[in-house]
């Protein structure tokens, strides 16, 4: 049987309503003029609240898109990753005299139960722990996932002004707002790159003149769009200014500066997450996604000394958890275990492309577990 067809639009229809965090980007746009900087598009897209992608019920986490997550985390894949970190954990609080561990964007909660439940099956002192949340939406997974820990386990709104703690960070720096920029053709200078609307009113990306570089020197093609971290390298700095006694460590996909602003990688490092398919359009299912760039380590390692903190080491997460015991972990793990832990060490997975950085407070040097073997911090 034929289908009919559809009636006719009439000129005077509405046209179709926008979804909320649209109407909350249009609003930002013409409060700035028409043009958002990329950096604070991406704020929005992932924080706004109760609209971004951080900010709204959306799930997340997740092994796969049936889950109806975008994508799956190191402590999702295995709780041998947990276990593993939790060994260096403990040298380091050990080594600095704390007993509180602090942990900033914990997800689904997954890190720190794992971190904890080893903890505790170790015989060492019993520590606290504090997660600094920026979303409601997850701090409420994680108070329901740790209620089981009771008092132990706290949520802060902001830093003590005085930090003497272990500080871990997992898949934290990448989700920080980067600024793009894009090569002159006439390779004199950058752009900066941002957002606006066209005439049709979709969002779609624009250029300005910009004072920004990248922070090296080296061949750079013309049109070559890259990624500069002032918030993260920001970030690095407050800590700094906070943490008296302990150390830090951020696990993360990403290079050191050379790798970072080699010519081969052209078309920079943003991309998107979502159902369980990467793509590098953050301008269409805005909130929906997740948007991340790699991190720049040698940024962040000079960030750190720059404001007083020590740089411990720097290595491949594989290195940094076969170090700290993933092995004897693994011989003892049943077959799927072993299966979904074999992601967080071989070389196509994420053994290589995530990395693990060691901060100290000013004055705490010490050679640590993890950075025995293989330590790249000549590489930064």
């Amino acid at each position: 049987m034929e289908k009919s067809q559809p009636d006719s639009v009439s000129a005077d229809t509405p046209p179709n309503p926008i979804s909320p965090m649209l109407a909350h980007l249009h609003a930002a746009l013409a409060a700035a003029g028409g043009w958002l900087p990329f950096d604070q598009f991406m704020a929005l897209a992932l924080y706004a609240p109760g609209l971004g992608y951080y900010a709204n019920d959306r799930r997340k986490f997740g092994h796969g898109p049936r889950s109806g997550s975008d994508f799956v985390t190191a402590p999702e894949l295995s709780a041998l990753f947990g276990r593993t970190l939790a060994v260096q954990v403990r040298e380091a609080l050990t080594l600095s005299d704390t007993t509180e561990v602090i942990e900033f964007g914990a997800g689904s909660g997954a890190l720190a139960e794992q971190v904890l439940d080893a903890l505790d099956a170790d015989g060492g002192p019993a520590v606290r722990y504090a997660i600094v949340e920026l979303s409601a939406r997850l701090r409420e997974r994680q108070q329901q996932r740790l209620a089981r820990f009771g008092e132990r386990v706290r949520w802060l709104d902001r830093l003590p002004d005085t930090l003497e703690a272990v500080v871990i960070g997992n898949e934290v720096l990448d989700a920080m707002p980067v600024q793009l920029l894009v090569r002159r053709n006439d390779e004199r200078g950058w752009l900066e790159r941002g957002v606006t609307l066209d005439a049709a009113g979709e969002l779609v990306f624009a250029d300005r003149d910009s004072d920004l570089t990248i922070p090296c020197e080296g061949p750079v093609l013309p049109g070559m769009v890259t990624e500069i971290h002032p918030q993260a390298e920001a970030f690095i700095r407050t800590l700094a200014q906070h943490l008296k006694r302990g150390a830090a460590f951020f696990l993360d996909y990403g290079f050191p500066e050379a790798e970072y602003y080699h010519p081969q990688r052209y078309r920079g490092t943003l991309m998107c997450h979502h159902q369980h398919q990467a793509d590098d359009n953050p301008l269409v299912l805005v909130g929906e996604k997740d948007i991340t760039a790699h991190v720049n380590f040698t940024g962040i390692a000079l960030a750190a000394q720059d404001a007083g903190l020590e740089v411990l080491g720097y290595t491949s997460q594989a290195r940094f958890l076969i170090n700290c015991g993933l092995i004897p972990l693994l011989q003892a793990a049943d077959l799927r275990e072993r299966s979904l832990a074999n992601k967080l060490y071989t070389e196509h997975e994420m053994g290589e492309l995530f990395k693990v950085i060691a901060l100290g407070a000013p004055g705490f040097t010490p050679d640590l577990r993890g950075f025995a073997v293989g330590d790249r911090i000549h590489r930064l």
